[in-house]
């Protein structure tokens, strides 16, 4: 079992969305949240709301900037201890065909998505493994083990997280640190990041979400997939032909339409 009673735990794009849901459940747990987020007003508004929680604290912060993540991370450290439990939480997405993608969008998504949260790791990591003990969770999608159309990008740099969180975690394992990874690929969920977003499989309620991953990590999991048909995603792709597999998840699901009408969080 992860415990959260008294350790320090950080949350990447935790000022909103799943990420503010989960630094309330580490809360009532008796951590110490640190937050990290881009949006600066969010995060003084949510600090606001935590303060009688517990001890909670705020950095705004670009985890693109890979500068900025090692001054706000020495900061952290020296102001509030070592972090013990690292969420990588923060996400972004563009909507459309590939090929209507902007250079500056494909670049934005890859690096907020794929990138950002490897250099946050990076930068703890090394503090989890001299003490052996530790744990860091990617909340990565459904998206980075089902194909679908306008959100190829997007898509692109979940698989790509999902990759590098499981091959983190056999790392981890096979040098025997003592420090947990736990990958999640949750299917769409109702924050307003995929608003507009036409489902025949219902779309996840952000609460038990929240609670869920919270969960994962002290269960120290290695996958939790949401909805549980995910589970059977690669299963079914390596037993099928493909044609069957589009037809089926495609036609039969729907999964392939589910962007059509997509309209994304208001900016």
């Amino acid at each position: 079992m992860t415990k959260f009673s008294s350790k320090i735990v950080l949350i990447t794009g935790g000022a909103s969305g799943i990420g503010k849901l989960m630094g309330r459940e580490v809360l009532q747990r008796g951590s110490k949240l640190v937050i990290w987020d881009v949006d600066k007003i969010n995060l003084q508004q949510t600090l606001k709301e935590f303060d009688e929680f517990g001890e909670v604290y705020g950095y705004t912060v670009d985890i693109t900037n890979t500068a900025w993540i090692h001054e706000i991370a020495k900061q952290v450290k020296d102001e509030i201890g070592p972090v013990d439990i690292l969420i990588n939480n923060a996400g972004i997405v563009f909507g459309g065909y590939f090929h209507e993608n902007s250079s500056e969008n494909i670049e934005k998504v890859m690096n907020v998505n794929a990138i950002a949260p490897m250099q946050p790791a990076r930068t703890f990591l090394s503090g989890m493994m001299e003490r052996k003990q530790g744990h860091i969770c990617n909340i990565t999608s459904s998206a980075g083990l089902v194909s679908n159309p306008k959100m190829a990008v997007y898509a692109g740099s979940k698989w790509a997280a999902t990759g590098w969180s499981d091959s983190l975690r056999l790392e981890m394992k096979q040098l025997k640190t003592g420090v947990g990874v736990t990958t999640v690929t949750p299917y769409y969920i109702n924050t307003g990041m995929f608003d507009g977003v036409k489902s025949n499989i219902p779309i996840l309620d952000q609460y038990k979400v929240a609670k869920r991953i919270i969960k994962a990590i002290e269960n120290n999991r290695i996958y939790l997939s949401m909805p549980w048909s995910m589970r059977f995603v690669r299963f079914s792709q390596g037993l099928f032909p493909i044609w069957f597999y589009d037809w089926f998840v495609g036609r039969v699901i729907g999964v392939y339409k589910t962007m059509d009408e997509f309209k994304g969080r208001k900016r």
